[in-house]
């Protein structure tokens, strides 16, 4: 774990003063918190008897996982009329519980569905959906808020759902239509000068307090025209871009991975527009060059997952669609990530696996919109063991210490045994709280703590109240 630790640290240091580095993306610098898509990264797992230490109820349905953020943790909403909304709560218990910050419009001007990529003390993030027309691809500052640098994408179903990655001084993300783009991380131009982020950041701080005083000057003149200022007057930096591959063929909502010198990138074919591409590409991460592509069955809304020299994809003929539930196929397919040569596949007729694959010890677990938990051996194929959850589940699976953790549409969570798949315990949210609790966006173990944010866009709970949710021991 030492070891593991400052490898991770020495890339991190890696990425922000720019040098190239041959080492993986850091904890949380990609979607799910590293290439195995587990949803922890300190391989701790949470409580034996859970119990809510604090809870954050709202209006903002929450589509993407809680990602941990120094001492906090980062939450994306939608609001009504899609407001969109940003926020890091703090993780020591507080009652009540405050954000340490959130931003909002003018600012943001779409929701985000992105889990964040966090390098030291920087997020990077995506926003737009699929019925927006363009997107923004954004860098904070995660401590102050403030934002860094923004690259602008235009166009018809152009926008970034998935979560990006941040490696060897780059950003990997899709942006839908726009296919998948690679842009640099550690710095960013403004008037034709390029800047890196230590003194853009210091930039926008000066920027920042050259917009209060002025503020408080023309406050002390009692002008009634006196606004304060937001983050929507700073300083407009913008990354270039290194590469962009599959514009206007693919569609690229589902998170890419990085791993060695190769990205992967899920594309998904949309049914109703008649556009993109149903197939899972490894591109030479330098340069976007197509190292091998495999078509597949179903649409790969998970993204990739990668285990050694494994890479496993979900597959589901339907989308994070409740009403869409009822005759939902999927299967999990395994390539050799040298290759492209499929391993194995396995068929699920009776639901679409939308979630991720998390993969530990050997097995890759995945969860269904038929509500059960499958593990399957990665080397073979062969099915381990498998758990009901008695509920449709749209989220991924977390593991942590050997423990795999679900949370379905009903707003429980089931503990379950890696090893055995054998239930350690069930922790309903909704009662706990009494809120409706969907859960699209998975469980976030960090810290020997679970954290839950729920979702409730669509089914019988539809715009009620909604929750985000710290688990551990009292």
């Amino acid at each position: 774990m030492i070891h593991r630790t400052l490898l991770y640290s020495l890339c991190a240091l890696c990425v922000l003063c720019g040098e190239i580095s041959a080492a993986e993306p850091g904890p949380w610098a990609t979607y799910r918190g590293n290439a195995q898509r587990t949803g922890n990264t300190d391989n701790k797992a949470g409580p034996e008897k859970p119990a809510i230490l604090w809870m954050v109820k709202g209006p903002d349905h929450y589509v993407a996982s809680p990602v941990p953020v120094k001492d906090g943790v980062y939450v994306a909403g939608i609001g009504a009329f899609n407001r969109p909304s940003i926020s890091v709560f703090p993780i020591a218990a507080k009652n009540p519980h405050a954000a340490i910050w959130t931003k909002s419009a003018p600012y943001l001007k779409l929701a985000s569905v992105s889990s964040p990529a966090v390098v030291g003390d920087y997020l990077v993030f995506g926003d737009g959906m699929h019925q927006d027309s363009g997107g923004v691809l954004h860098c904070l500052n995660a401590t102050t808020s403030k934002p860094l640098w923004q690259l602008v994408l235009p166009g018809d179903l152009i926008h970034l759902e998935g979560g990006p990655v941040v490696a060897n001084g780059k950003v990997f993300i899709g942006g839908g239509a726009a296919g998948v783009l690679c842009v640099e991380f550690d710095k960013a131009t403004l008037n034709g000068k390029e800047y890196d982020l230590p003194i853009i950041t210091k930039m926008q701080e000066e920027k920042w307090k050259e917009l209060v005083k002025k503020y408080e000057e023309a406050k002390a003149k009692k002008d009634e025209f006196a606004i304060p200022p937001d983050d929507s007057q700073l300083l407009k930096f913008a990354p270039k871009k290194v590469w962009q591959k599959g514009e206007g063929k693919w569609h690229v909502d589902a998170p890419v991975n990085f791993v060695g010198d190769k990205l992967l990138v899920p594309t998904s074919f949309l049914d109703k527009e008649k556009v993109g591409e149903r197939a899972l590409y490894a591109l030479n991460a330098a340069n976007g060059e197509t190292v091998w592509k495999k078509e597949l069955k179903y649409n790969p809304w998970g993204g990739a997952t990668v285990a050694g020299d494994v890479v496993i994809v979900p597959g589901s003929s339907i989308g994070y669609y409740y009403k869409e539930l009822r005759g939902a196929k999927g299967d999990v397919t395994a390539f050799d990530l040298k290759t492209g040569e499929q391993k194995w596949r396995k068929e699920i007729p009776t639901g679409g696996v939308l979630g991720t694959v998390a993969v530990s010890d050997g097995l890759a677990v995945c969860t269904a919109t038929d509500g059960r938990v499958r593990a399957f051996k990665v080397s073979d194929g062969e099915r381990a063991w498998l758990y009901d959850a008695k509920m449709p589940v749209f989220a991924p699976p977390a593991v942590a210490g050997g423990v795999v953790y679900v949370a379905d549409l009903a707003g429980t969570i089931h503990a379950i045994e890696l090893k055995t798949g054998n239930v350690k315990w069930t922790f309903s949210i909704a009662k706990e709280t009494q809120t409706p609790s969907m859960v699209y966006g998975g469980v976030t173990v960090h810290g020997g703590k679970l954290f839950v944010a729920t979702c409730n866009i669509e089914g019988a709970s539809a715009n009620k109240e909604t929750v985000l949710v710290c688990i551990g021991s009292k």
